[in-house]
């Protein structure tokens, strides 16, 4: 027989193994529950994620309605309808329009006689114009042609681009000086005198300058690309030269822009707008602030003048409109009832 404390000891074993059984069993019903519980939290995460993303673009759409609703009840407004009733305070244009009657139609009866041109063997190609230079090619058949008698040619023509080059013009002055001021140090001697440049002690001609402003202002090429565009011919100009340069002929053309703003202003019927405008701030990189465009019309002689300030207050018009006499078309923005004053 074994001894009592190891029977002991043995039933206290098998008691702490079922214990650590039943331990274990509920050891894995709660690993199971809190997998139930994670997967549930997944689940409700991407719900979360879900309804975030739908509040996010409703929040955006609302902001968006806000601000179109901010800018209609204090943002600049365009012009409206008004009929042609009279009204209060409103003045009129000593011009005389002739209105036509609503909803009656007019007729007239257009006889004429026009020269009927020949049409042309392709009609889908594009006639070259006459004012072009012709540079004649002259090919001949690669067979000997020696004894044989030529009966006709044909001519295909082909419309050909020379890009715009850049090259150096070197003014070159020979200096002269008389036989007998030969031991004089002081004299200077006789030179040619140099033609008037644009900009004079710059290195960029007429011809290159007139084309950077074009391509600027009239094709809205930006001055980066056309730093890139020299520099594909090896050619290095800083972007700031350039704008050094648009300066310089700014104040070179400063005269025509007076002589314009005259022929505009000088009209008895004027009317003028201004729109918003955002504009580089050179102080601040990578800042704007806003301008404005004051635009000034003649419709009688179809003339536009473009008035560049900072501010929408009337200094502005107010200096252009100085010793203006006649009369001024605009919207009702309060700044005009000044020049009615």
């Amino acid at each position: 027989m074994l001894p009592i404390e190891l029977v002991f000891a043995v039933k206290q074993l098998e008691k702490q193994n079922q214990q650590l059984a039943v331990e274990n069993q509920l050891l894995e019903s709660n690993n199971k529950h809190l997998e139930s519980n994670n997967q549930n939290l997944e689940s409700e995460k991407l719900e979360l994620e879900s309804l975030s993303k739908r509040l996010k673009s409703e929040n955006q759409y609302l902001e968006f309605r806000i601000d179109q609703l901010n800018r209609l009840l204090f943002g600049a407004k365009r012009e409206r309808f008004i009929s042609n009733q009279h009204v209060d305070g409103q003045l009129e244009l000593p011009f005389e329009v002739e209105e036509k009657p609503a909803g009656e139609e007019q007729t007239e009866q257009i006889n004429y006689t026009r020269k009927k041109k020949p049409r042309p063997n392709h009609p889908g190609r594009i006639a070259l114009p006459d004012h072009l230079p012709v540079k004649e090619i002259i090919l001949e058949p690669k067979e000997d042609i020696t004894g044989l008698k030529c009966i006709g040619k044909e001519i295909t023509e082909k419309l050909e681009l020379v890009p715009a080059k850049l090259f150096t013009l070197r003014y070159i002055r020979f200096k002269y000086i008389k036989p007998q001021d030969e031991q004089n140090l002081e004299c200077k001697g006789i030179i040619a005198d140099l033609p008037v440049f644009p900009i004079e002690k710059g290195i960029a001609g007429a011809s290159l300058l007139a084309q950077i402003v074009v391509d600027k202002y009239v094709d809205h090429l930006p001055i980066y690309r056309q730093v890139q565009r020299f520099a594909r011919e090896n050619i290095r100009i800083p972007a700031n030269t350039i704008n050094g340069w648009q300066d310089a002929i700014s104040r070179l053309i400063f005269p025509l822009f007076e002589k314009h703003k005259q022929m505009v202003i000088g009209q008895g019927y004027l009317q003028v707008d201004e729109t918003p405008i955002r504009v580089l701030d050179k102080d601040k990189k990578g800042k704007c602030h806003q301008g404005y465009y004051w635009v000034y019309n003649s419709p009688i002689q179809n003339a536009v003048l473009f008035d560049y300030q900072k501010g929408r207050g009337r200094e502005g018009p107010g200096e252009m409109l100085q010793d203006f006499k006649g009369y001024i078309q605009s919207d009702g923005y309060s700044v005009y009832d000044w020049f009615g004053k």
